[in-house]
């Protein structure tokens, strides 16, 4: 999809277009799907963002639908015209979705070159077959054009690759010449004015509370390190799984023990506040308050 979006935006800029093209990954190595979006215009685009209310949406795997982290159908409204690469027909997919924009697919028909994939459509030449699709819906760009952008992208590649996506992409050239000019350009993307910074109020503490002083030698035993903290840990054991190992282990000053009946205790002598053993609890029984509003929640 990243080379379908470069061919397409390629294309639109040779039609003298502004054009924006990117790519977008999902985490790595995981499977995640790619995006591309292609911004097009007579005007200059300022907006650099996301696309959030697209015009045209093309889907190369049409599994992904069902896939909620891939967004498939994220700010399509009744304007936006869906394409899939699927063997479904587009009236059990509008039925499926509920969708009132115009939906076509790409059948394996669209792909000739292709070697079949194990649910229909094509491994190798979708990418070209979409970026043909998109470019006569917009009807805002000659063959010529395609053609030439398709043959700059895959450069590198053998010359018969290149023929062959060629042929694939005017199979669907072709296929939806009926449908040309179907997708119209949009309103330019307004984009929402910066708002000032969220300020946190942090009051200022009395003397006698910041900064402690010591005034002798040798109060070490009476300055404990507990003085430091800001914020205490406190635990509600009536939600705590005993599962010591992990908030003793993890607690760098080892100032979380186990009692006799296996619930963990925190000694607030030698706790510095870190919150280490509330960032790691797994039941999320461990919480934080401010420690000049701890009170009683714990014996020091």
């Amino acid at each position: 999809m990243k080379t379908a979006g470069r061919v397409l935006g390629s294309a639109f800029f040779a039609e003298g277009f502004e054009v924006q093209d990117a790519p977008r990954y999902g985490a790595e190595r995981r499977g995640a799907p790619i995006f591309a979006t292609v911004r097009a215009s007579h005007r200059p685009i300022h907006e650099r963002g996301p696309i959030r209310a697209p015009n045209l949406v093309l889907v190369a795997d049409d599994t992904l639908v069902t896939v909620a982290a891939a967004g498939v159908l994220q700010g399509i409204g009744p304007h936006t015209v869906l394409v899939l690469a699927s063997e479904t027909s587009p009236e059990t997919w509008r039925d499926r979705l509920r969708i009132e924009g115009p939906i076509f697919v790409l059948p394996a028909a669209g792909f000739p070159s292709g070697a079949p994939a194990a649910g229909g459509g094509s491994v190798r030449f979708v990418g070209s077959a979409e970026a043909a699709t998109a470019a006569r819906l917009t009807g805002a760009v000659r063959w010529s054009s395609l053609e030439n952008a398709l043959h700059e992208e895959l450069g590198s590649f053998p010359r018969e690759t290149q023929d062959e996506n060629v042929r694939s992409a005017r199979a669907a050239w072709d296929r939806f010449a009926p449908y040309e000019g179907c997708v119209h350009e949009g309103p330019e993307a307004e984009v929402p004015a910066a708002g000032g910074p969220d300020w946190v109020d942090l009051p200022f503490d009395p003397a006698s509370v910041s900064a402690p002083d010591i005034h002798a030698g040798v109060t070490s035993v009476q300055v404990r390190t507990g003085l430091w903290r800001t914020m205490r840990p406190v635990i509600d054991h009536d939600h705590c799984h005993r599962c010591t190992w992990v908030c003793t282990t993890f607690c760098p000053d080892g100032a979380i023990d186990v009692d006799d009946l296996g619930a963990p205790r925190i000694d607030y002598d030698h706790c510095k506040g870190c919150l280490v053993c509330v960032a790691v609890c797994p039941p999320h029984a461990i919480g934080a308050v401010p420690e000049r509003e701890a009170g009683a929640t714990e014996p020091a």
